[in-house]
């Protein structure tokens, strides 16, 4: 595919907090900030939409926002068979569901390759139920799609990543027709921004944007550097 932009992300660094560990740690309490700041669902009715799942949604939804032509990102579950799944289960692997998230993007600003390109650059698709310290099926590398078009971008790009032999492992991201999601609880909505003081936020989820927006300044809003 013509333009394709092809880039490896170095690893995560494997810290001993995870994912797990936001759902035990009592060590802050959460910025519970209103969702006001949140575009309705009427306000986002005129913008296209794409979903990902690459390990902690703070991290996923962080990344996404930085992107120009990016309206708003939800974060949320997808990918599994249960019905209303909370924090609490997808967390703990009780589900069959990934932490996702829901982009909604302005395709005049920034198109569906692009958005795969940012969704591959800032992950590392090889790691197989883990990203960083987060570890289980719930943290696994899914790219749905929700037509054939958006099938055949992802499985091209996945192709031309192989191709050059961008990474020594296979990749093993699941590419999957879309079905439903859910979006998680209020709390969880913008909480890297809101809560930069949470350890896994200051020892994970900035760092993992950092290093985004190093090896894709050209994507980021204005504001965004």
């Amino acid at each position: 595919m013509k333009g394709i932009y092809v880039l490896l992300m170095a690893v995560i660094m494997v810290s001993s907090i995870g994912c797990q560990t936001k759902i035990k740690s009592n060590e802050e309490p959460i910025n519970e900030m209103a969702l006001a700041e949140k575009w309705s669902s009427q306000d986002l009715e005129s913008f296209e939409t794409a979903y990902f799942a690459s390990g902690c949604f703070w991290c996923v939804e962080a990344i996404f926002e930085s992107v120009k032509g990016v309206k708003e990102v939800v974060s949320g579950y997808s990918g599994g068979v249960e019905e209303n799944p909370t924090y609490e289960q997808v967390g703990y692997g009780r589900t069959t569901h990934a932490e996702a998230v829901k982009v909604y993007y302005d395709p005049e600003v920034i198109s569906y390759i692009k958005l795969v390109q940012v969704f591959f650059g800032s992950h590392d698709p090889t790691s197989l139920n883990r990203q960083g310290p987060d570890r289980g099926p719930q943290y696994r590398s899914i790219a749905f799609y929700k037509n054939e078009e958006e099938k055949k971008i992802i499985e091209s790009y996945m192709a031309a990543l192989e191709e050059s032999m961008v990474y020594d492992r296979p990749i093993v991201t699941q590419v999957v027709a879309f079905d439903t999601f859910y979006d998680a609880e209020d709390y969880h909505q913008d909480y890297e921004r809101k809560n930069p003081n949470n350890s896994y936020v200051r020892q994970v989820s900035i760092p993992r944007l950092n290093r985004f927006k190093k090896n894709f300044p050209e994507y980021l809003k204005e504001g965004s550097h």
